[in-house]
């Protein structure tokens, strides 16, 4: 069921000609060419617009805006057609009146500005504030100034294909809660914000509250919750009871923050809840729970059970790490500085993240052949990759494809077409940890009785030893910047992705501490270690 308002859909109120029917032609053409039209024989003007040029466009506009008049304020845009629908939503369904434009100063072709108004509906009103910018472009076709049209023109927070609505909401109210009753805000946990929209979507007809009255954004996604705005009649707010534990969330907020382009996801290995999801993204994408990029060497737990459930080496077997490894053609090499060891073992290779001996062993042995479904089979069996998660929010499972040629290899590397994002990878280490996949959740199915995702899971023998390699790793590996001065019983694996059209790699990392498992990524943050490392060990911080 999606949140909302029951409203009827007013058309018509901006959808007036003002003009006459030349006028009305001439809204035809401007919103086919998107263009606000052209004159005959008029050279078109080049270049950005001018200081008058800018200034006229915008009052002009903002007049218009104020007006009401949709039409003569969506020809000032470079997109008539989509800016007219947006215009006509806000007055129309949105019940938005009595609005106020005051321009800011403008800086070269931007104009900020600020909004006063009133949300009205059956008798009650509110007073509606914000603030945005808008920027003057040149037309390509007509060489006229125009308003450069984006839906965040009209209130900050639209995107493409999202609306205004004002009227009963169809989801009442919730108050989130942590697993302690702690109550979660966006104000203070503002990662949380897009999913407590999404969790009163989904379960705020079963967390016992009723609807209100509410001006909302309605989002293009099905999957996404509706934003509310302004509150015009409060409705009884029902309690929902989350997974997350506010300490941890609190500490994976500032982690985040440290870098750009940043998110962590927080588990209890023991029971498969989240206990923290952050994300630091220009964008505002959960990449946390929705990403989908190459996990460089995280992917490596995977790869290393695999080697020990199909008898391939063990923990203290034979895995030599050559200077390069050649697969079908293609040549693999390791980190700079990374010293040749044809005496090393698995656990050697693991905690120094040595590519080439996990190309080398891709194809198993003679007596222990692998195939290009090994690794799938793997992820899928044992790791619960790729089955179809039911966390409560949108989320994605994870994927590891049966690839063929170089790719089988990259993908062993958590290269090639292997796609995961942080939730995934700290579902890998706590499975790799207990022996148990434990489908992550924020919400328990118990409260729509939702079916989880289910897996083998790993024998207490190659559990075991993951477990005690990623010790190794935290303790003298790679990892072992980034987890020192944690106490108690820790591990870790560090990862690096090569992104196309990136100078930097993909920083990833995952780890745990006691009953926390952590994984984060970071863009274009190099090593795991030198961003995603210091997020992780800044979240197993707090408990453990």
């Amino acid at each position: 069921m999606r949140s909302g308002v029951k409203v009827g859909i007013v058309s018509g109120v901006f959808a007036v000609m003002v003009g006459g029917a030349g006028y009305g032609a001439y809204n035809i053409v401007s919103a086919v060419s998107g263009d606000g039209g052209t004159a005959e024989g008029k050279a078109a003007k080049t270049g950005p617009p001018s200081d008058d040029e800018v200034q006229e466009t915008s009052e002009k506009f903002f007049a218009a805006w104020e007006q009401g008049d949709a039409p003569t304020a969506a020809d000032l845009t470079d997109n008539a057609v989509a800016a007219k629908d947006l215009l006509v939503a806000y007055a129309g369904q949105a019940h938005i009146t009595k609005v106020k434009v005051t321009p800011g100063t403008a800086a070269g072709t931007t104009v900020p500005f600020s909004v006063s108004a009133t949300v009205s509906y059956e008798g009650k009103s509110k007073p509606l504030a914000y603030k945005s910018e808008l920027a003057v472009v040149r037309g390509k076709t007509t060489g006229k100034a125009l308003v450069d049209w984006q839906p965040s023109v009209l209130h900050p927070d639209l995107k493409a294909g999202d609306t205004l609505v004002t009227g009963e909401s169809v989801s009442p109210p919730i108050d989130a809660v942590d697993r302690d009753g702690v109550v979660l805000t966006k104000k203070k946990y503002p990662s949380l914000g897009p999913m407590l929209d999404t969790l009163r979507d989904r379960y705020g007809d079963k967390a016992g509250g009723t609807p209100g009255v509410e001006l909302v954004i309605r989002h293009a996604s099905e999957e996404a919750g509706d934003s509310p705005l302004v509150t015009l009649t409060k409705g009884k707010a029902g309690k929902l009871r989350t997974t997350i534990g506010a300490g941890v969330q609190a500490a994976a907020e500032k982690a985040v923050k440290q870098y750009d382009q940043s998110s962590v996801v927080a588990v209890k290995p023991s029971t498969g809840e989240v206990l923290a999801v952050a994300n630091h993204r220009e964008d505002a994408f959960d990449a946390a729970f929705q990403g989908k990029a190459a996990p460089g060497s995280t992917m490596k737990i995977v790869t290393a059970a695999m080697f020990i459930d199909n008898g391939v080496t063990a923990m203290n077997g034979p895995a030599p790490c050559p200077a390069t490894a050649t697969w079908q053609g293609a040549v693999f090499h390791n980190l700079k500085g990374m010293k040749p060891d044809e005496s090393a073992t698995l656990a050697n290779s693991f905690a120094r993240s040595c590519n080439t001996t996990f190309v080398k062993l891709i194809d198993g042995s003679d007596e222990r052949p692998l195939t290009d479904e090994s690794l799938t089979t793997e992820a899928q069996e044992r790791f619960g990759l790729g089955k179809d998660w039911k966390t409560g929010i949108v989320s994605f499972d994870g994927s590891v494809p049966a690839s063929g040629g170089p790719k089988r290899a990259a993908n062993a590397i958590g290269q090639g077409d292997v796609q995961m994002n942080p939730l995934n990878v700290a579902s890998v280490t706590a499975t790799a940890i207990t022996g148990t996949f434990r489908q992550p959740y924020l919400v328990s199915p118990k409260l729509d009785n939702r079916k989880v995702a289910t897996a083998r899971g790993l024998p207490s023998g190659t559990a075991a030893q993951l477990k005690q390699m990623m010790r190794l790793t935290a303790t003298s590996g790679t990892g072992a910047q980034a987890m020192s001065g944690l106490g108690g019983d820790i591990g870790a694996k560090t990862g690096s992705a090569e992104v196309d059209g990136q100078e930097t790699s993909n920083s990833w990392f995952t780890g745990f501490r006691g009953d926390i498992s952590a994984a984060a990524m970071t863009e274009q943050g190099g090593h795991g270690g030198d961003a995603a490392g210091p997020i992780v060990a800044a979240v197993l911080r707090t408990g453990g």
